[in-house]
């Protein structure tokens, strides 16, 4: 979904790099959720046993809408934060969501195309290399990437959380180290798929989760399950929003991300 905007005298395309919760890919959804919604026509009754308001003062009978969620942190488009990855960052307690620094949920955007490659293959901090010299990008603190795979088109198929290639140890270093501390993926998660881990003949305990894991030493979120990222009409040159929810305490929060272009 794209809008043109006008915000302190700059037209700007609104791109919409967020996943759409619904109750119809839930029962194969690794972090499974439910929306339970209440409608104008049954809200009266329900209304009345919870609060004791009468139906009848309902005009034509029709109550309020509204809904009732059962829903992971980790569901849907979320940031995860750095106590995602483990307690402590470099023997520091790690920062929950609600502690995250916003400035690090705003800032430039560079999207690296990496929908050609194999599921469960590892990108290297050589391929991100390759990837931003192709687009002829140098990184700077604060920038927000992107990695695209385009799994996010078969969100809505049993088993996408293991399409996509992920980040490997190496990789997430290699920008961690060159000040950016946003990271996300339309994917599952940022690694590779747990199969494509598992299944990896080195050492497990060594190269499990390997992308996350990174944080408990050097601190930096991600974003997980974007979507759209094709619909980017450039590689750079644009502002990225993901500010995530403020929940006391949680490893992550839901975030409506989106890209802000020039028009």
């Amino acid at each position: 979904m794209t809008e043109t905007v006008f915000i302190a005298g700059r037209e700007l395309r609104v791109l919409d790099l967020s996943d759409r919760l619904e109750n119809a890919t839930a029962d194969f959804e690794p972090t499974p959720h439910h929306i339970g919604y209440l409608t104008p026509e049954n809200s009266p009754k329900v209304v009345k046993e919870k609060r004791g308001i009468p139906t009848d003062v309902w005009p034509n009978g029709l109550g309020w809408s509204s809904e009732i969620t059962t829903m992971p942190t980790h569901s849907g488009t979320h940031v995860d934060a750095p106590s995602h990855y483990g307690p402590r960052v470099d023997g520091k307690a790690a920062r929950t969501i609600d502690e995250v620094p916003l400035r690090w949920c705003m800032s430039d955007g560079v999207v690296l195309d990496f929908s050609g490659f194999a599921p469960g293959y590892g990108i290297t901090a050589a391929d991100i290399e390759t990837k931003l010299a192709e687009i002829e990008y140098a990184l700077k603190p604060f920038d927000i990437v992107l990695i695209r795979t385009d799994v996010s088109k078969r969100f809505k198929e049993p088993g996408y959380e293991n399409l996509h290639p992920g980040l490997t140890r190496g990789a997430t270093e290699y920008l961690v180290d060159r000040g950016v501390k946003l990271i996300g993926i339309d994917a599952w998660g940022l690694d590779r798929p747990f199969e494509a881990m598992l299944a990896d003949p080195r050492d497990s305990q060594s190269h499990f989760w390997e992308a996350h894991l990174l944080g408990r030493e050097k601190e930096y979120c991600q974003i997980e399950k974007l979507c759209n990222l094709a619909d980017l009409p450039q590689s750079s040159g644009f502002t990225v929003l993901a500010l995530p929810i403020k929940l006391a305490d949680a490893s992550a929060g839901w975030s409506r991300v989106v890209a802000l272009i020039d028009a």
